[in-house]
């Protein structure tokens, strides 16, 4: 246990402080990755049934987002960490290989014919979007000191609800706004649709390349040790071996986190693959992917998914003020329980508007769920393994997402009559529970306030001596 007078480690302490133009920057690419994000998570389930999935099978097909996670990005984490160039620093040469495959993965998606194609585009799309960001998140680790790091994570959570904002609702847009084709023929994709994914893969490349050009890394603090280290550990092989070896000696505040992570994630997958599902069947009554009336509730759960997106770039700004006057504990867990209790309400909605109150809940704790885990973990790690341990510990973001794939097909057909709104009420109990389980969570590195008052932005950024407090 540290004590309360510990004060933060020389290796966070001596980097310089950032301005709000410098994190921003650096954060900047979020905007494009969750661009990617939010039209695979508001669209697959859609283009599955589409290309003729039954209910019981897109739990199934989803298995691909998980899977690819648990491989690529350990692995980016393990040799990012391993990676200087004084040109290209050790972070943005995969931002820019990600960028690029995810940018043509989105453009290809929109336009397959089958089943397989769909479910083979997505094992592309998600292997790409995971290698730009698994680095984003090691970046904050590598250039911010520990009393900017929960306003890192924060800025990125900021652009992601921004990205997601309009990736989420871009469909919905090009078909009420601009009148474009929305009502498509059997096993087609509507153009509204294509559209949305076409934009999408411009603004993924441009948002990573801003962030590409304008930061900064920091070479490493012993060039000569950190060639040394990455000869004698070089190899994929090693690599894998390593990341999967990391689950066995994981840090505790680590360990604690990652039961809080597989419930958190367990509902979100539950929420991603249904949403779409529970909406068009439960609120309104229809099955028919031909129909107006489908394509309708379709567009809306992207509205949906835009408003809980959005509501979470606000909510990022208000988290390290939050987290200053209580700790991240007591904030994540209060943003979990009412994301959990939004979900839950979505079976009392009758009126499809009223959605967007339940998405509330959900945009609350997504704002938490993307920023106070990571700043918590990020002072429990050492500085030299950041982004590999940043990769191990997305372990248990897509192990709850394997199980959800594996588990909740059969629980929906058999267990809930093919009612997959009960299947959101189930995740919404997982995401209360997760909440309830981060007050065991030993966070030693939460840094409180003293004196100064935090802004918006800046509200873990103190110019004042800072202690850390335990709070166990």
């Amino acid at each position: 246990m540290a004590s309360p007078t510990a004060t933060v480690s020389a290796d966070t302490r001596d980097k310089p402080r950032l301005s709000f133009w410098q994190i921003w920057n650096m954060s900047f690419g979020f905007l494009g990755i969750q661009f990617g994000f939010a039209l695979q998570n508001s669209n697959m389930s859609r283009i599955f049934e589409t290309m003729g999935a039954k209910t019981d099978e897109i739990a199934y097909l989803w298995l691909a987002a998980p899977i690819t996670g648990l491989l690529v990005q350990p692995i980016i984490g393990y040799i990012s960490d391993r990676t200087w160039s004084p040109r290209w620093g050790r972070r943005r040469p995969f931002f820019f290989i990600g960028a690029l495959l995810a940018s043509i993965s989105l453009v290809v998606m929109p336009n397959v014919s089958a089943l397989w194609m769909a479910a083979g585009m997505l094992w592309v799309l998600d292997s790409s979007i995971n290698i730009s960001m698994e680095p984003f998140r090691a970046l904050v680790g590598d250039v911010l000191p520990s009393e900017q790091r929960t306003t890192g994570f924060a800025a990125q959570t900021f652009f992601i609800g921004v990205g997601a904002i309009v990736g989420s609702s871009l469909p919905w847009i090009f078909a009420n706004w601009f009148g474009v084709e929305n009502t498509p023929q059997p096993g087609q994709i509507s153009l509204s649709l294509k559209y949305a994914f076409y934009v999408g893969g411009l603004v993924f490349f441009l948002a990573v390349l801003w962030t590409i050009l304008r930061t900064r890394e920091y070479p490493p603090e012993n060039l000569a040790e950190f060639e040394a280290e990455k000869r004698r550990t070089a190899g994929l092989v090693n690599g894998f071996k390593e990341s999967f070896q990391g689950i066995f000696h994981m840090p505790r505040t680590m360990r604690q986190l990652a039961v809080v992570q597989f419930f958190s994630w367990f509902a979100l997958f539950s929420m991603w693959i249904y949403t779409t599902q529970a909406v068009t069947s439960h609120i309104f009554h229809t099955t028919d992917t031909t129909s107006a009336l489908y394509n309708k509730g379709g567009d809306w759960v992207g509205v949906c998914f835009s408003m809980y997106n959005g509501l979470s770039a606000v909510v990022a700004l208000l988290l390290p003020w939050v987290a200053g006057r209580t700790s991240r504990r007591f904030t994540h867990m209060l943003c979990l329980v009412l994301g959990g209790l939004g979900l839950i309400s979505i079976y009392f909605v009758q009126d499809y508007h009223y959605l967007l109150v339940s998405m509330v809940g959900v945009g609350i704790a997504w704002a938490s769920i993307l920023s106070v885990p990571y700043a918590m973990l990020a002072g429990a790690l050492p500085a030299n393994k950041m982004g590999y341990y940043m990769g191990v510990f997305n372990f248990f973001i897509v192990i709850p997402q394997g199980v959800a794939g594996l588990v909740l097909g059969p629980l929906t057909k058999h267990v809930f009559n093919e009612q997959p709104i009960y299947t959101l009420i189930l995740g919404g109990a997982s995401m209360i529970l997760a909440g309830l389980l981060t007050l065991r969570v030993n966070d030693a590195d939460d840094v409180r306030l003293t004196t100064a008052e935090p802004t918006a932005l800046e509200g873990a950024a103190y110019d004042t001596p800072v202690e850390l407090d335990p709070r166990l």
